[in-house]
């Protein structure tokens, strides 16, 4: 799935501005001009789009889970991925709403999107693990809409 419908929806589930977004950012300590948050949220087939690199998605999620959940000054600061996967992601979001195996499921299962108990922590294993699994682009924009709607109406 492409970083910048990533960083739409997560705007959307949150109700952010650009400002909101480049203040997540400065958590991680990743600076972005404005003009390149605003193309980063962009639709491709608008006027200054601009693809999302790996390394300010990223910062993002770094600086998504220090803003949902705080710093940890007991923890050593966790390193950057510079490559992103979707199973980066599943991950990321699931540490940032502090969500359980059980809530990953229970949110697909909302989209009427069926995953195994098995399955959904298969995906959150490391990629060297024999039971590891890919999640899938249907995967991660299933479990986005369903993040979103239960936040939404959670507001």
């Amino acid at each position: 799935m492409m970083n910048n419908d990533v960083l739409r929806s997560v705007r959307y589930m949150l109700n952010l501005h650009n400002e909101q977004l480049l203040g997540i950012l400065a958590l991680a300590e990743c600076v972005i001009t404005p003009q390149q948050m605003a193309g980063f949220v962009k639709k491709e087939e608008e006027e200054g789009y601009a693809p999302c690199p790996d390394m300010v998605m990223g910062c993002f999620l770094h600086g998504l889970v220090i803003h949902k959940r705080g710093r940890d000054e007991t923890m050593p600061e966790a390193k950057i991925e510079r490559k992103i996967t979707n199973n980066i992601i599943l991950k990321k979001l699931r540490v940032a709403f502090s969500l359980k195996t059980n809530d990953l499921q229970d949110i697909l299962q909302s989209q009427d999107f069926r995953l195994s108990l098995p399955e959904v922590t298969a995906m959150l294993r490391s990629p060297g693990h024999k039971n590891y699994r890919v999640c899938g682009d249907q995967v991660l924009r299933y479990f986005l809409k369903g993040l979103a709607a239960r936040l939404r109406k959670a507001v």
